[in-house]
Order: structure tokens, then C-alpha cells, then sequence
């Protein structure tokens, strides 16, 4: 019985802490919208209504979808699509923030033809123009923290990590996740790409964040297609809310220590309880 309730407070540790948060998978990234607009109550709006629904649809069932709609009256209306949510994801966390995605997007660009919005979590983007399979390496944005200085171990163990991350192993994963010492980051590619477009966008991707952040101790770099995110473990690229997010962790750590030592003290009470019934039974 001890032992169980010792597991348990183990497994809601882990539960705890890989947990993402809400808030921080809807934090906002970038976001862009075309400069044509489309007239309301047209066929067009129709469309993208109906795109933008598919995609929250879809994402409770998997991480990446795209769609292209056609209209039978008019080719230009003709819409395309498409959702990712962060490779860690459950269907649940990759469906909330696709659709906090798509209502972020419905008031920034109100009317517009095409729209982009990059969240923490995911990404969602629709066009009249098609996109879906073209690699796209323009630079949306780039973040660099501060610097380090020409620390070699470090740099190291940065471009290890970067290495990593750029598949230079010849694997292909649309998702990556890793880290060397106390440097860790994530890669990821929009799948519409194939493997060799990943690869080619994500090289280009280092190749940039290495010239131009130098010896920072943390960058971002997205571009259209894909992106490569690192961070020294105490300089924060990766959105404002990290500080918040460290002074959660600690408080939960803090709240499950007292929980677990509070079960052990529990289970000591009621073994010393049991001994003292097994004495007074033997005493009569």
C-alpha cells in the first residue's frame, strides 16, 4: 500500500511538471495578414469560414492537417490551409491552442484574404495563393538573447545541440527536441515539406542564428516553413512569460515535497499504530 501511494505521488510529479501550460502553448509569436481583402457576405468569406472550422475540427485528432476548398462558381476563391501544433502536444492542448489560434486570427486580420499567426504551441495559416509543399526559407522572425561571450565549451555544446537539430544525422523528424549540458532547444518543419526541404530549411535556419546572434546565449529564428529555438538554461528567448512559468514550477515542487514527505510521515504514523494494536492484542 505504501509503495503505491509513493508511486503515485511519483507519477503526479512527472504528470505535474510535463504538463504544458495553457497560457504559455497561446502566448503570441508573429502573425501577419495579406493586404487584400475579400467582401463581406462574399463566397469567399464563406470559404475561409469554413477552412478555419475544419482546421479546430481536425486538430482534436491529430497535430498537422491542411485543406484547399473550391468554390464551383469561381477559381478565385478557391482557399488552402493548414494547422501544426508543437510535436509534444496531446490532441486535447493541440486543439485549444488551434482554436485560440484561429480566434486571434479572425480579429487580426479581419476581412483579408490570407493570414498567418505563430503561437507558442502551433501555427495555422490560410491563402488564396497556394503555398502547401513550397518550400518557404523567408525569415518571419529572429530573437537573439544575450551574449555569453566566445565561451568555447559552450559553444560547443550550442552547435552539438544545433547539429541535432538540423538532422545532421541524416534522420528525418519534423520535430525536434534536445540538449547538450545546460543548452536545450527545439526544430521543427511544417509538414508539408519532404525531408529534404526540412533539412535544407532548418541548415539555413542555424546557419542564420549562428551569424547572426554570434555567442547569444539563447535565440529564436522562424521562418515561413520552419524553425530553430535555443536557450542557455537561465536566459529566457522563448516568450515573456518564463519567469512566471520557473516561479510556477517552484511552487509546485514545493507543494508536491510537502505532499510526498506528508504521505511517508502518514504511512510511519499508521505503521507505528499498527504495531501498538499487534502488542495490545498479544498483551490479552
Amino acid at each position: 500500500m505504501s509503495l503505491a501511494i509513493i508511486a503515485f505521488a511519483s507519477l503526479l510529479t512527472i504528470s505535474l511538471l510535463s504538463t504544458p501550460s495553457t497560457s504559455s502553448l497561446e502566448s503570441f509569436i508573429f502573425g501577419g495578414c495579406s493586404q487584400l481583402k475579400y467582401i463581406s457576405g462574399s463566397p469567399y468569406e464563406s470559404n475561409v469560414n469554413s477552412l478555419l472550422t475544419s482546421l479546430v475540427n481536425s486538430a482534436t485528432l491529430t497535430n498537422y492537417n491542411n485543406f484547399t476548398i473550391q468554390s464551383p462558381s469561381s477559381s478565385q476563391d478557391t482557399l488552402y490551409g493548414l494547422f501544426q501544433c508543437r510535436g509534444d502536444l496531446s490532441n486535447g492542448d493541440c486543439a485549444r491552442c488551434v482554436a485560440s489560434a484561429v480566434s486571434q486570427l479572425g480579429t487580426l486580420c479581419i476581412d483579408s484574404c490570407g493570414g498567418a499567426l505563430q503561437l507558442d504551441g502551433c501555427f495555422v495559416k490560410y491563402d488564396n495563393i497556394s503555398f502547401l509543399g513550397v518550400e518557404d526559407k523567408t525569415v518571419v522572425l529572429k530573437k537573439c538573447g544575450p551574449s555569453i561571450g566566445y565561451e568555447s565549451d559552450s559553444l560547443t555544446r550550442r552547435d552539438a545541440l544545433l547539429g541535432y537539430l538540423g538532422a545532421s544525422d541524416g534522420s528525418y523528424k519534423p520535430y525536434r527536441v534536445g540538449g547538450s549540458g545546460d543548452i536545450y532547444g527545439v526544430a521543427q518543419c511544417v509538414q508539408d515539406l519532404s525531408a529534404n526541404e526540412c533539412q535544407d530549411c532548418l541548415s539555413d535556419a542555424i546557419g542564420r542564428l549562428k551569424t547572426d546572434c554570434g555567442p547569444a546565449a539563447s535565440g529564436d529564428l522562424f521562418l515561413a516553413k520552419c524553425y530553430v529555438r535555443f536557450s542557455e538554461r537561465g536566459a529566457h528567448s522563448h516568450g515573456g512569460n518564463d519567469n512566471n512559468n520557473d516561479d510556477e514550477i517552484e511552487k509546485t515542487l514545493a507543494i508536491l515535497v510537502g505532499l510526498i514527505a506528508g504521505v511517508a510521515l502518514l504511512i510511519v504514523f499508521l505503521s507505528f499504530l499498527r504495531k501498538v494494536c499487534e502488542k495490545g492484542k498479544g498483551g490479552k
